[in-house]
């Protein structure tokens, strides 16, 4: 039996070095001078960025999701928080690092797979999904139509075995 694991994973160093790297371009642009913006990431892969003001905060969000694209971390994998007051005339906005799946996209994903009337079979273990067939080309026709349905969501196939 042929099997490999749908996963939502982010790799947290390249999210670390996207951040550093904001961070280095937010302190050298002009529009950024006397500006008290800035990024912090959490130990629960959580990202903090406090600026000024609304306008300046989307511009910090802009620079990170561009860094984000070019360390090639998906922003799919990016689940933003509400923009809210912070102390001293601050605004806050947290955005969340999605690891793994959830049980409803789990859920989701094997739904359109058995929709597919491939003779392919899936199974939900923890925060991944597993598809086994008998043959590796069922799987290959499995890969490719997943990446072409959006599920909003990053997926990666990992453990290809036959």
């Amino acid at each position: 039996m042929a099997t490999f694991d749908i996963v939502s994973k982010t790799d947290e160093q390249e999210v670390d070095n996207a951040v550093n790297q904001a961070k280095k371009e937010i302190s050298t642009r002009y529009d950024f001078k006397d500006s008290k913006s800035t990024i912090e990431v959490n130990k629960d892969i959580e990202i903090t960025i406090m600026s000024d003001d609304e306008h300046k905060l989307k511009s910090v969000v802009d620079i990170l999701e561009n860094k984000f694209i070019k360390r090639g971390v998906s922003l799919k994998s990016l689940d933003y928080g509400n923009i809210e007051d912070a102390s001293g005339d601050m605004k806050r906005q947290v955005i969340k690092i999605v690891q793994g799946l959830s049980q409803d996209k789990a859920k989701e994903i094997s739904k359109f797979i058995k929709a597919t009337k491939l003779k392919v079979q899936s199974q939900i273990q923890g925060d991944q999904l597993r598809i086994t067939a008998k043959k590796i080309d069922d799987l290959q026709e499995v890969i490719t139509l997943v990446k072409a349905e959006d599920f909003k969501t990053s997926l990666q196939f990992v453990n290809m075995k036959s």
